[in-house]
């Protein structure tokens, strides 16, 4: 009996939070070791069919860094990274698409479909979803890699208002209609403040956001953040994935959060229990 009590509390428990995101845009980036390892691959899928079936509005932002690198590999084609972002000339443009576009979109979408919701994959270039610039890193020419300059949502809310879950690629269109690489988290962060999303969630390999005693920081102010960035508490690879997440807030997203994605149902974790997992960063 006490099994069956403690189930009802967990339901009582995310109430709250299902009454608060019915009907709501959730930006998800989905990436690191949730996009490899099987069980957090099926956990991935059953937190967001899930979300489907209780009314909230999943959008799916993928990543691929390792998989593309894993075919430049293949093919003896070295890669340079500046600022941890990849060097694209034509040939690995040719790449990105290939893997992200295709293998790796058609893979999630597969997956979320044999967990029971609809999906279809896009990428930023369909219907001109993701305009972008070149993009350069201190007067560095990176190729074929873009900063998101405008979104168009009618894309999305075609797809959403269908009853499917848009799987996206990260790939931008120039106004020339040229292919660009795009960040995943910045792509997520674009798009979640041009759906105006309640929330924003970037499925990471880290535990959160760590102070400088090394502590995890369970929320964190965008004044907080910007401090912390400044003082070099935050950085590395942590610095964009949190001026990401600034930029959406500023933009009108409500909450975003950075979380730990080699936890089983990290997402359910994360929307519908009082504790949360993460970093939460708010304005």
């Amino acid at each position: 009996m006490k099994a069956l009590i403690d189930k009802a509390e967990v339901l009582i428990e995310a109430l709250p939070y299902i009454r608060r995101f019915v009907n709501k845009t959730v930006v998800i980036k989905y990436g690191g070791s949730a996009m490899i390892d099987d069980t957090l691959r099926a956990s991935f899928a059953v937190d967001v069919v899930l979300l489907k079936y209780i009314g909230v509005r999943p959008v799916i932002v993928h990543g691929g860094g390792p998989q593309i690198g894993a075919m430049l590999d293949r093919m003896g084609k070295k890669t340079e990274f500046v600022d941890g972002l990849r060097v694209t000339d034509d040939e690995t443009m040719e790449v990105v698409s290939m893997v992200l576009g295709g293998t790796i979109n058609q893979s999630i979408v597969e997956l979320i479909q044999r967990g029971g919701a609809r999906a279809t994959g896009l990428t930023g270039h369909d219907g001109g979803l993701l305009r972008v610039r070149r993009k350069t890193v201190n007067g560095r020419d990176l190729g074929r890699v873009g900063e998101v300059e405008s979104v168009d949502p009618r894309v999305i809310a075609s797809v959403t208002d269908a009853g499917l879950i848009p799987v996206i690629a990260p790939i931008g269109v120039d106004a020339n209609g040229i292919t660009h690489n795009v960040n995943a988290d910045e792509a997520a962060g674009s798009l979640a403040r041009a759906l105006g999303a309640e929330k924003l969630i970037l499925l990471t390999d880290v535990e959160g956001v760590r102070d400088s005693q090394g502590e995890l920081i369970r929320e964190l102010s965008v004044s907080e953040a910007r401090k912390l960035i400044a003082e070099s508490v935050i950085q590395d690879g942590m610095i964009p994935k949190v001026e990401c997440c600034i930029s959406a807030l500023d933009g009108g997203v409500s909450r975003a959060h950075i979380i730990d994605g080699r936890l089983v149902h990290a997402i359910l974790l994360e929307i519908f229990t009082d504790g949360g997992v993460g970093t939460l960063l708010s304005l």
